[in-house]
């Protein structure tokens, strides 16, 4: 049998990277970072080599270091990810990194599979964008093509008054119209594809936002029928086939009634799969190292109902926290700042009742998650 690699290299040094490293440790495997901002959350799980991701000389070093590369982040330059596949295996590949960066090519690629999403039209003027809510009408949603998340580089255009601000906000960069979608909610479907082709789904779950920003997971999502979750892996399998993809994807999605419309994808572990930790077999974290490294992939059935809340902005008292019945507290290492991701509680009981009942009461010891 081969050896197995075990130095992995992972661009982006944050909290996704944090606990992919605290989850390859018991693996036997090493990492090495590559990340441009100081004292990064993966400090003290690996060497960290601190350069621009378009750096060169950082890259090659990098990848005479490690066996293989993946990323935790999806913005990472693909031009670095394509340097990188000249020295070393990169997964997931650098095709899927370029497609998850675009929603002009994600919803197109999703329409192209046979996928639903929500209508759409590119813009590139205030002119095209005017042509453009005639044909999908109001209210629609104005976002950034590129580097938008947590609801950030998007505005809601509701009627003829809000359409000059939506662009004196966002325009000068590409941009991608959407219609509206009147859904029920939002769920994520979060699965692994290995190198063989062996893929593995978890169940479906449901996502609650505050001021965009993801607050609370519910695993499995309430109501979740063997049609949804089949549609939903369905969906998700499609396309990790169609770009030969090894690694964690999760996609968001809408449900309409019986069926789903795809929002975004993630090529990498995601923040809506962190119940996977404490709630299922095998993590999302364990099985993308699994995937990548060529390992046989973990079983991705759920051991308990699960409830995941984000720690947004400010933390609360902690010692309160890990009273709760249930609670497995993950902290990232990072400084309170309004709306930034700080970490967060996976609660896990006996029954999605209890699981909740927990939810609500941490719920309410937490700040604002703007300050």
């Amino acid at each position: 049998m081969p050896d197995l690699p075990s130095k992995v290299g992972i661009l982006g040094g944050g909290q996704l990277g944090r606990m992919l490293a605290l989850a390859g440790r018991p693996l036997g495997l090493d990492f090495q970072f590559l990340e441009s901002t100081p004292d990064p959350p993966v400090s003290g799980l690996g060497p960290v080599l601190s350069a621009d991701y378009d750096d060169p000389h950082a890259l090659e070093r990098l990848a005479a270091l490690v066996d293989v590369v993946t990323y935790e982040f999806e913005n990472v330059p693909v031009e670095a990810a394509r340097a990188l596949e000249a020295w070393v295996p990169v997964h997931p590949t650098p095709s899927a990194l370029e497609m998850a960066q675009d929603r002009l090519t994600e919803k197109t690629e999703f329409r192209r599979l046979g996928i639903q999403t929500a209508p759409f039209r590119p813009v590139d003027s205030l002119d095209q964008l005017r042509t453009a809510l005639s044909e999908l009408g109001m209210p629609a949603v104005l976002k950034t093509r590129r580097f938008g998340y947590d609801g950030k580089g998007q505005a809601v255009i509701r009627q003829d008054s809000d359409v000059a601000p939506a662009w004196d906000t966002l325009g000068g960069v590409p941009l991608i119209l959407e219609g509206f979608v009147d859904f029920e909610r939002e769920l994520s479907v979060v699965g692994v594809r290995g190198m063989d082709g062996e893929f593995r789904c978890y169940p479906l779950s449901e996502n609650h936002h505050e001021q965009g920003i993801l607050r609370v997971t519910r695993a499995p999502a309430p109501g979740l029928t063997p049609q949804l979750q089949a549609e939903g892996e369905a969906i998700l399998r499609s396309v990790m086939e169609s770009m030969d993809y090894v690694g964690v994807l999760a996609i968001e999605l809408f449900q309409v009634g019986d069926h789903f419309r795809a929002n975004e994808m993630a090529p990498r572990v995601h923040n809506s799969g962190h119940w996977t930790q404490d709630g299922a077999s095998v993590s999302q974290f364990e099985n993308h190292l699994r995937a990548v490294v060529g390992l046989p992939l973990g079983p991705t059935d759920q051991v308990r109902p699960s409830v995941m809340v984000n720690l947004l902005g400010d933390l609360p008292d902690l010692t309160e926290v890990l009273e709760l019945p249930g609670a497995h507290l993950h902290l990232y290492g990072k400084a309170p700042r309004p709306g930034r991701k700080l970490g967060h509680v996976n609660i896990v009981t006996e029954s999605t009742e209890a699981s909740m009942a927990t939810a609500r009461r941490l719920l309410q010891m937490l700040p604002a998650p703007m300050g």
